[in-house]
């Protein structure tokens, strides 16, 4: 059995687009790789080498600001596709957040498997006009929204990218709790927000029963209807 077989995401990644031969095909030039929080697996400014998908965890873009500081620009998540195929250079690095698991291509190999397979390039288009939807979503948030909302709207797109693979649509149940893959602070330079005003904001939150904090990382949104309200 390959690893495509054994894939948790293989339904919902780029891949899902192939039929078994295809598979097992895109499986001899692909390998698994595992990275512990904090390892980076793809370096900005350097030339586009590899492409991924994420089977397990979380990783941050991040680019490089003029005064030497981190600015996240953007989350992949389990079935998310990483890199950028048909050359180019990066314009982000990529690191996991937590420990993550990815399945790795040589970009070279991968645009050759692409341009044979018409369906999988259509599966990439399909993502991008995805992602640059979720670009300009983003960019409301944080040009339109207020504190309140933009820390609202930052869990319920949390706790939706991280529901487990067997969350059916609309069974919130295992949507509402989650692991947060990020430090208060992390939540801040994202938000364009004061890490006190994103602790405050948790703070108020849990005040209102909307969510609870079992621990530092750990959140249960108990009242989804009010979270989405704050939301906007």
């Amino acid at each position: 059995m390959s690893s495509c077989d054994q894939c948790v995401v293989r339904n919902r990644a780029i891949c899902s687009a192939l039929d078994k031969d295809e598979l097992s095909s895109l499986n001899g030039i692909g390998r698994r790789r595992s990275l512990v929080a904090g390892e980076s697996l793809i370096w900005e400014g350097e030339d586009s080498v590899l492409v991924a998908n994420v089977i397990e965890g979380v990783l941050k873009l991040s680019t490089g600001t003029e005064d030497g500081r981190e600015q996240i620009v953007g989350v992949v998540y389990p079935s998310d596709f990483i890199g950028r195929p048909f050359g180019g250079t990066t314009n982000h690095g990529v690191t996991a957040l937590t420990d993550a698991r990815v399945c790795v291509f040589s970009r070279g190999d991968f645009d050759n498997f692409a341009r044979e397979h018409p369906g999988l390039e259509h599966k990439l288009l399909q993502r991008t006009l995805t992602e640059l939807d979720r670009t300009r979503r983003w960019m409301l948030l944080l040009g339109r929204k207020s504190a309140s909302e933009k820390v609202a709207s930052f869990l319920l797109e949390l706790s939706d990218r991280l529901a487990p693979a067997t969350c059916e649509p609309g069974d919130e149940s295992k949507a509402n709790r989650f692991v947060l893959p990020f430090s208060r602070q992390q939540i801040a330079d994202v938000l364009g927000l004061t890490i006190e005003t994103v602790s405050r904001q948790f703070t108020r939150l849990r005040g209102e029963g909307i969510i609870d904090l079992p621990s530092r990382r750990e959140v249960i949104i108990t009242d989804r209807f009010a979270l989405t309200a704050e939301a906007g």
